[in-house]
């Protein structure tokens, strides 16, 4: 099959109400040079992967399904997809419908036309619930300072990537906690952004709770920079400052005064104070060091079981040997007739 010019990656979980519209839109898209389609079924629990294989057996524009053999989380599945796509550019979106499938013509011609590396939307008005988007405004303040995140710029999961940017995000991370926006600008700062519409959910409600948005958000602030271990020094030497004052304080009252130096309750909140702060540290250190150690232990960023698609005797299905070199990923096939056959 000849490379098309636009692959989209959709992670599937609980979308068995919403991902059969949301490929019939897409295969109503006319795409200058061809587009296939990439769903990622990331162990869901609802029947998402036959309605997925079933729309991969239909006519249209080819539909490739990973089947994952648990549920590895949104950048993870998206991180499947990426290793799988083929086209010149490749677009993540959900399967939720928020983000208009026609919205998807409008951003691969915009980084086309731009000969941007990636291109970023972002919505005049977010249709979250307001405890979503305080959240997404504060990882945003996160990332203007952790990542090389051109200042100003939303993250967004629906996003445009050129092959440039996808062969190498997936080439230099095979961790088990990727985050794609941070690997991004790690590759590129040729970023455009796009402003697109954004709906009310059409089925059920967000994936996300606040445990995985945490998650997620510890990906971003641990995994792209050592800022968080260079506050923890500053933060210690901050205290340390503070202590060597209060102490040469103490002395001089001890020597002035006839009287034992008073104040037992402000020592107590300062051993108190003091002690959080040690803790706080050490667990951030170690979370650093939990992270290198499952990485160096080869926890999977993510196992595909299955893979199925369209071919001449209907729907095939191919059973990914696990590459040795991965942490955990699957052995990757070129497909016929692709540059790496």
């Amino acid at each position: 099959m000849q490379a098309p010019a636009l692959s989209v990656v959709v992670p599937v979980y609980n979308g068995a109400a919403t991902v059969g519209e949301l490929v019939g839109a897409l295969r109503g898209l006319e795409i200058a040079g061809g587009m296939e389609i990439v769903l990622v079924v990331d162990c869901s629990p609802d029947d998402s992967l036959e309605i997925c294989k079933r729309l991969a057996a239909e006519p249209g524009a080819p539909v490739t399904v990973l089947s994952l053999s648990r549920n590895f989380g949104e950048h993870n599945a998206v991180m499947a997809g990426l290793a799988r796509a083929r086209g010149a550019y490749a677009i993540t979106m959900d399967d939720d419908l928020q983000n208009p499938p026609s919205e998807v013509m409008r951003l691969f011609e915009h980084a086309r036309d731009g000969n941007y590396d990636a291109v970023y939307t972002y919505y005049a008005e977010k249709q979250h619930a307001a405890w979503r988007n305080l959240g997404s405004r504060f990882t945003n303040w996160c990332a203007d300072r952790l990542i090389d995140k051109p200042p100003g710029l939303y993250l967004s999961s629906f996003r445009c990537l050129s092959a440039f940017v996808r062969e190498r995000i997936v080439a230099i991370y095979e961790g088990p906690y990727p985050y794609v926006d941070g690997l991004v600008f790690q590759v590129t700062q040729n970023v455009g952004r796009l402003q697109v519409d954004h709906l009310p959910r059409a089925e059920g409600r967000s994936n996300y709770t606040l445990r995985r948005l945490v998650r997620l958000w510890l990906s971003m602030f641990l995994n792209f920079s050592v800022m968080p271990l260079r506050l923890a020094t500053l933060l210690g030497l901050g205290f340390g400052a503070l202590g060597a004052l209060a102490a040469a304080i103490v002395v001089v009252e001890a020597i002035v005064s006839d009287k034992p130096p008073q104040g037992w309750a402000s020592l107590m909140v300062a051993v108190l104070v003091l002690a959080g702060v040690q803790l706080v540290v050490v667990g951030l250190i170690g979370e650093y060091l939990g992270r290198m150690f499952l990485a160096v232990n080869r926890k999977p960023q993510y196992l595909v079981r299955e893979v199925f698609r369209r071919g001449t005797a209907g729907l095939e299905i191919e059973r990914p040997q696990v590459d040795s070199r991965a942490a955990g990923q699957p052995h990757r096939e070129p497909f016929p007739g692709s540059p790496e056959r």
